[in-house]
């Protein structure tokens, strides 16, 4: 019955009716990857949106980033011009990149960025905080009145070829919150750069885990990592769990990759219990587990632990494989990269973790939860759509499966 639900969502209600799914202060936003079945036309797209926000700024704009890269004639050109725009007609512009991300940019989006008027590029090592973490959060923070949370990179690939879904933002609180995080993180890169040590940032940082006593809100911004989360912003790593106790029946999760195990210094991969026993707990007392992964979690270490959670009573894993774009393989592209729970048709959470170490306990994340049951079905009705096509398939705890191409032809 609930998938006949799901399935009715998506073929009427969500499907023609309206021009844009949202609820009192937040919009869902997708990014459909082009020549895949995946578009909705109730889901607004990220360029659109982003272009929006760029276009309405009047005074300040605040972004938050691991990386930056840019193709030429792709649709996320729009994207850049129309934050030129808003430098050019002098809107001041802070743009806070991670230090790892460096690398993974592209030289010529980064001068590209640097040559807008008001724009200021400041790029801090996460890793200096917390010994191996980045700021994988990507956010936007317009006037202090808007915001957008997602799992889209400052990435041509993001807006076009890769399965992202994020929140606009409007409410007051949740957009206070944010912009409380950007605030934190831009003032961090000054006091390092000035040879501030890493104790007194974390002095500074103190509201994390007392938020948690406030997770019953219906809407409301969680944050990782704990001792750099400014006052009135709970913990990620501590919320997620309280939060799939609370599951009576179903979870669904959507993400780019689920492991028990945390990349550490030196190539280490100790063991990271903490997301991974909240989810078997919650399938040892009956509820249903739905997980659904990126092909590209398909290799070891990760791969066993995905096994071994699949063979659980109440667990289904599915693995989902995009094809290639008809102009060619295009590396780090053509997935399923967004981070999305829901909580017994009740909750829902769009974020940008994935889970596994490193990610809540280490690195610069944003997770945006809402107990609305309207956009609870309309995420889950994304992933029932994902879950339900070609792309999906269940793990076969039997099958050894080849390597996953990521990064280049092979």
């Amino acid at each position: 019955m609930r998938r006949i639900f799901l399935a009715g969502l998506l073929a009427t209600s969500f499907g023609t009716a309206q021009a844009d799914f949202r609820i009192p202060g937040f919009e869902l936003v997708q990014t459909a990857p082009v020549e895949t079945t995946l578009k909705n036309a109730d889901l607004r797209d990220p360029v659109t949106v982003w272009c929006e926000l760029f276009d309405n700024a009047k005074g300040d704009i605040a972004i938050g980033q691991f990386y930056a890269v840019n193709q030429p004639g792709a649709p996320f050109e729009k994207v850049i011009a129309r934050l030129a725009a808003a430098g050019q007609r002098g809107v001041k512009i802070r743009f806070l990149l991670d230090r790892k991300g460096i690398g993974l940019s592209d030289a010529a989006t980064l001068d590209r960025l640097r040559a807008i008027p008001n724009l200021e590029l400041r790029i801090l090592d996460y890793s200096q905080l917390t010994g191996n973490g980045i700021i994988h959060a990507k956010y936007v923070v317009v006037d202090g009145r808007r915001a957008f949370v997602g799992s889209q990179n400052f990435d041509w690939r993001s807006f076009t070829h890769i399965h992202e879904t994020g929140l606009l933002v409007d409410d007051a609180t949740v957009v206070g919150q944010v912009k409380a995080i950007f605030e934190q993180d831009w003032a961090a890169q000054a006091q390092l750069a000035r040879g501030a040590n890493v104790a007194h940032l974390q002095e500074k940082a103190t509201g994390g885990a007392a938020a948690l006593a406030e997770l019953a809100r219906p809407a409301y911004l969680l944050a990782s990592p704990a001792a750099y989360n400014p006052p009135g912003v709970g913990d990620s790593e501590a919320g997620l769990p309280l939060l799939l106790a609370e599951a009576k029946n179903e979870v669904r999760v959507q993400l780019l990759d689920y492991a028990p195990l945390s990349y550490g210094p030196k190539g280490t991969r100790p063991y990271y219990a903490v997301v991974d026993n909240a989810v078997r707990s919650a399938a040892n007392r009956g509820v249903k587990i739905k997980l659904m992964v990126s092909n590209w979690n398909l290799e070891s270490p990760a791969l066993p632990y995905l096994k071994s959670l699949a063979v659980l009573p109440n667990v289904e894993i599915r693995i989902v494989t995009l094809p290639k774009a008809s102009t060619g393989f295009i590396p780090f592209a053509r997935v399923i990269h967004s981070k999305t729970m829901t909580i017994d048709g009740k909750l829902a959470w769009v974020g940008t973790s994935n889970w596994a170490g490193g990610y809540f306990d280490l690195s610069r994340n944003l997770e945006i939860v809402l107990r609305n049951e309207a956009m609870a079905a309309r995420v889950a009705a994304v992933h029932e759509q994902i879950w339900s096509s070609p792309y999906a398939q269940p793990l076969d705890i039997n099958k050894q499966y080849p390597k996953p191409q990521k990064g280049a032809e092979e």
